[in-house]
């Protein structure tokens, strides 16, 4: 079978929505290889998915996304359970702006502290209340039962193993 060639689902994996997008593109430019389709376009189409399903665990917790990770980040982060806002943004990848409307809104919420640093009188330390550690141990415990419903749902154990490590490899090339 040429690059070109789209496999026959039946041989490969289950027809979906990019095969038959891949089979048009074979179709018309038969000159193209246009195998790449076949994992780049499934993993933006499955990341979009997954998105969906684990954000509406997220607003079980009332919730958005970026608040979700803003309290797993102090969560993970340990005893005393705190970072500065450019570690926090740092750490979420997200600009120094929008972190400061996740922090703002958590504060007004009662999940989060601001206070001046030991360390740096003008810098600021964000921390978790009591209430914010309470509502982020209860959504992250959802979170991960949601993400083991999503993978067992799926597929199996050992090809999730398998992809992580796929992934691992992949990921570290764009990460270091």
């Amino acid at each position: 079978m040429s690059r070109t060639e789209v496999p026959d689902p039946a041989e490969a994996a289950p027809r979906d929505r990019v095969a038959h997008i891949m089979a048009e593109w074979a179709r018309e430019r038969p000159d193209l290889d246009i195998s790449p389709q076949g994992v780049i376009a499934r993993l933006h189409r499955l990341a979009n998915h997954l998105t969906d399903d684990l954000v509406a665990v997220y607003r079980t917790f009332d919730l958005a996304e970026g608040e979700f990770d803003v309290l797993a980040t102090l969560r993970r982060s340990g005893a005393p359970f705190e970072r500065t806002p450019t570690e926090l943004a740092q750490t979420t990848m997200v600009t120094s702006g929008a972190m400061t409307k996740r922090i703002d809104r958590l504060e007004e919420r009662g999940l989060l502290t601001r206070r001046v640093s030991d360390a740096d009188g003008r810098g600021r330390v964000i921390a978790l209340t009591d209430a914010g550690r309470d509502l982020i141990d209860r959504a992250f415990t959802a979170h991960l039962a949601n993400e083991r419903r999503l993978i067992d749902e799926s597929i199996s154990r050992d090809d999730a193993d398998a992809l992580a490590g796929i992934l691992a490899r992949w990921l570290a090339h764009y990460e270091g």
